[in-house]
């Protein structure tokens, strides 16, 4: 099983941009969702997280205060609302599943069911 993330494109310095992961069967229910970001000669680096349930969501201190995780039971969505977008934010981003229902890693090792990612590009 693959996540498939979309909505990436080109946004102005200080826009903002929301992507979408959709997750197939009853995986929301069961896992966390992690949000990674892959720069050109840089290493993937998880911004965010959402644990399966009520939980609250992580994020890294590079992104914190700007980007937003939401989730749509319904339509077997996760959102990752990117506000204030910064040069720093360019890269391919890829959603994946935690090893359980909480966000306890930041390692992208742990994590599974990545699918293609979705390119952002910031820049004026």
């Amino acid at each position: 099983v693959q996540l498939q993330a979309s909505g990436g494109g080109l946004v102005q310095p200080g826009g903002s941009l929301r992507l979408s992961c959709t997750a197939p069967g009853s995986i929301l229910d069961e896992y966390g969702i992690g949000w990674f970001r892959e720069a050109p000669g840089k290493e993937r680096e998880e911004v965010a997280c959402l644990g399966a349930g009520d939980a609250d969501a992580w994020y890294s201190d590079s992104v914190k205060s700007r980007f937003t995780m939401s989730r749509d039971d319904f339509k077997k969505t996760v959102y990752l609302r990117m506000n204030d977008v910064e040069p720093d934010d360019t890269a391919v981003y890829y959603c994946a599943t935690s090893p359980g229902r909480p966000c306890v890693s930041t390692s992208p090792t742990d994590f599974a069911s990545w699918g293609q990612g979705t390119l952002v590009t910031v820049s004026s």
